[in-house]
């Protein structure tokens, strides 16, 4: 596959390269960030997509960085893990692993995502994105207990989040703050939109993700599901109201 040039720059007041892939979209805004973290070796966190510009991006910075120890994923999405094996073709046949990276399982975009925390910096692939909301397809419950598991952590705090799609985030706790209390407003509003006898899909996203774009319909209504299977589980659905089922939703992408 060949793209555009990649663009490549240095994040202030961390020791990491940010090389982002000309593959702008809905879904990947404008392109997917790939993290070149540390040096002699470097670790390189979601590799993107298989760009032959991007691929050569990424050597480019991981050579500048004293050469690459191995190559770590957030959550197997295409958009991530597509030059996985090119780049490890490129590479040397690196390891693929966490490295001196800590995986802080956060469920819910999919259910193998991970951040990846690296001293008070960390990896948030599409479970914090730099600007915007995501979608939560799978556990609602156990994406916001990650959130929380990130937001609470002392030992370094955590400074920087470097998610998979738009901007560096410079105060990681107030976006962890933003995104919790976005998830349980709407959560609240489902429950009020329920208690007022709203009961189709379509009904419910009219009310509770009006402000959602119409091209953005399909990923409310991903969310929405999840949102209604944890009320499941937490013993709060009206009576009568059942949760769908989470079988095949997942979006690859």
């Amino acid at each position: 596959m060949t793209g555009g040039p990649s663009t490549v720059a240095e994040v202030p007041g961390a020791d990491v390269t940010h090389v982002r892939a000309d593959n702008p979209s809905l879904l990947t805004l404008s392109g997917t960030n790939t993290w070149i973290v540390g040096r002699d070796p470097a670790w390189v966190v979601d590799p993107g997509p298989a760009l032959e510009p991007h691929l050569d991006a990424i050597v480019a910075a991981c050579a500048a960085r004293g050469g690459a120890g191995g190559i770590a994923v957030t959550h197997a999405h295409a958009d991530h893990v597509e030059a996985v094996e090119p780049l490890r073709a490129r590479l040397g046949d690196v390891a693929l692993g966490y490295g001196p990276l800590e995986a802080v399982p956060v469920p819910g975009h999919a259910d193998d995502h991970v951040c990846l925390v690296w001293g008070d910096v960390c990896c948030t692939g599409d479970a914090v994105l730099g600007e915007g909301s995501v979608f939560v397809a799978g556990d609602m419950a156990g994406y916001l207990d990650g959130l929380r598991a990130l937001r609470s952590r002392a030992d370094p705090p955590l400074r920087l989040l470097l998610p998979g799609h738009g901007p560096v985030v410079p105060d990681a706790r107030a976006k962890l703050d933003e995104y919790l209390a976005h998830r349980l407003d709407r959560e609240s509003r489902l429950v009020d939109a329920l208690g007022r006898g709203l009961r189709s899909e379509d009904e419910l996203l009219d009310d509770v993700w009006d402000d959602a774009p119409p091209l953005l319909r399909f990923a409310s209504h991903l969310t929405l599901r999840a949102h209604l299977r944890k009320l499941a589980a937490d013993g709060r659905l009206p009576p009568g109201v059942v949760a769908p089922p989470v079988a095949g939703e997942l979006p690859t992408v």
